[in-house]
């Protein structure tokens, strides 16, 4: 929700509507591909469907430094979502390289 909230106020306020719509689709997408790992109908394709969402994760990291970097958003409206994408990256990290390991047992 932060982030469809984030791509309206950066519309609205800098009319950066190319970048905005990137990082609305990769922000969105990572909710998506968890929702779908969740159903997912096997242990490989769990995994293959969180590691989509952990490339998601990154991506949508780069366009908030972007952001940032580029004044289209501040350091302390950045730094928030920042830290959160960061921790969702930490953990979809792990989820990711968890379930990696235990399939090649």
């Amino acid at each position: 929700m932060r982030s469809i909230k984030l791509y309206r106020y950066v519309n609205e306020n800098m009319h950066a509507y190319d970048l905005t719509r990137q990082f609305l689709r990769s922000s969105t997408s990572i909710g998506a591909n968890v929702k779908e790992a969740v159903r997912a109908q096997s242990n490989a394709d769990f995994g293959t469907k969180m590691n989509i969402a952990l490339k998601e994760a990154n991506e949508s990291e780069y366009w908030l430094e972007l952001f940032e970097e580029s004044e289209i958003i501040t350091q302390s409206q950045a730094e928030s979502m920042l830290n959160d994408c960061r921790e969702l990256i930490r953990i979809l990290t792990s989820i990711v390289k968890t379930t990696f390991d235990n399939l090649k047992k």
